[in-house]
Order: structure tokens, then sequence, then C-alpha cells
């Protein structure tokens, strides 16, 4: 299925981002393959969907994702006895970490140092060239997401922004830019639902479907 086509069925107001879903699919698709992760941040609602989207990723979202035979005789290898109940109790896994989730790490980086390099230390310690960060942010202003693309950059990270009509300073910090065409804070967000599921859906059948 081209869940990018099913996108812009359901919000034909998408039609004009098709092109940059696209995109931003094949470079996710391209770090992944390359034994990449996904580094995802925002602020507000939209640290919310950065949760979001580590959970359609990191687990079966419209798929089962069963383990593959090789990973299951692994597990029998290492824990004999125990390798079936592994193998049956685990999913297929792209690789994603939400930057808005280590609670300690953020509120003692906000104390002690930079409120606006939050995110961008983050990239700095987890980030290498096969990786990618996608940002989410509906004005493309936030100071700590800018920070965090600009770091990206300078490691080789693909990046990829998910933004609204103007755009901000995204465009000119990513590889891919998302903007969908509203200026409200609140249809915004309800389209970047809309996009990073299809993403996600299309990522899981191409690295999942049997």
């Amino acid at each position: 299925m081209d869940f990018a086509e099913e996108l812009v069925r359901r919000y034909p107001d998408l039609a004009e981002c098709l092109p940059q879903v696209r995109q931003g699919i094949e470079r996710l698709a391209g770090a992944f393959r390359a034994g990449g992760k996904l580094l995802v941040c925002g602020n507000g609602g939209s640290a919310a969907d950065s949760e979001h989207i580590v959970g359609e990723l990191m687990k079966g979202f419209l798929l089962p994702r069963a383990l593959p035979p090789e990973m299951r005789m692994r597990l029998e290898a290492a824990a004999p006895g125990h390798g079936e109940r592994l193998a049956a109790g685990l999913q297929g896994a792209l690789p994603a970490i939400s930057l808005v989730s280590q609670s300690a790490l953020l509120t003692a980086f906000i104390n002690d140092v930079d409120p606006a390099m939050v995110f961008a230390q983050q990239v700095y310690g987890y980030g290498r060239p096969e990786d990618a960060l996608l940002v989410l942010s509906t004005s493309g202003r936030s100071a700590n997401v800018l920070n965090a693309l600009r770091v990206a950059r300078a490691l080789g990270l693909v990046t990829l922004g998910l933004t609204g009509k103007s755009g901000g300073a995204l465009p000119e910090l990513c590889d891919v830019t998302i903007r969908v065409p509203f200026e409200q804070v609140v249809p915004i967000q309800e389209r970047h639902l809309a996009i990073y599921h299809a993403m996600c859906a299309q990522l899981e059948q191409e690295f999942f479907k049997e």
C-alpha cells in the first residue's frame, strides 16, 4: 500500500506536501538500512508527538513484526529453554529515541547549563553520521529545536522537519522540510499526526512486510 497517497486522499490539503513526505520516508529508510537510528524532538504537543513516533517505530504498528528465524535461533542458543518465549515476546523494531523522555538529564541540563541546548546536547551525545534527526515545531522558531538541528548537521546526520506554512528557520537547516499549509497550531498538529502515521506505516511495510 502507498500510505503517502492514502494520506493525501484523506487530507487533500496536504497534496502540496506529498513530494516532501516521500523524500522523508526515503531518507529515513536510508538511515535505517545503514544501521542508523532516529532521534526525535519537539516541545509541548510536539513533544507528545515525538513519543508517539517512537512508539510506532519501536514495536508493531499495523503489522505483527515477528522475529526472523535466525534471531530465534540466537535467542535459544543464548538462553536454552527460554528462546521460544523470548522470541514470542519480542517484535521487530526500527531504532528510535525520543529526546523529550530523559527527565533527569533534561532537568539537570536546563538547570545547570542552558535550556536552549537541551536537545542539542543529546544529539551530540547520541548522534552518529548514519543517524537521522526528526524535529517537530509548528512555528519553526523553537530555539532548542533549531540548536539540535545545527549540531546534527555538524555531525552529518540526516535532518527532517515537520512544521507549519512559514517553516520559520527549519528549511535552511533540514534536508527535508514538510510544511503543513496552515498557520494555526491545532490544524498543523492534526496534520503532523497524519503525516508521521503515514511515514511510520510506510517504513514498517518496507522493513517488515512478509
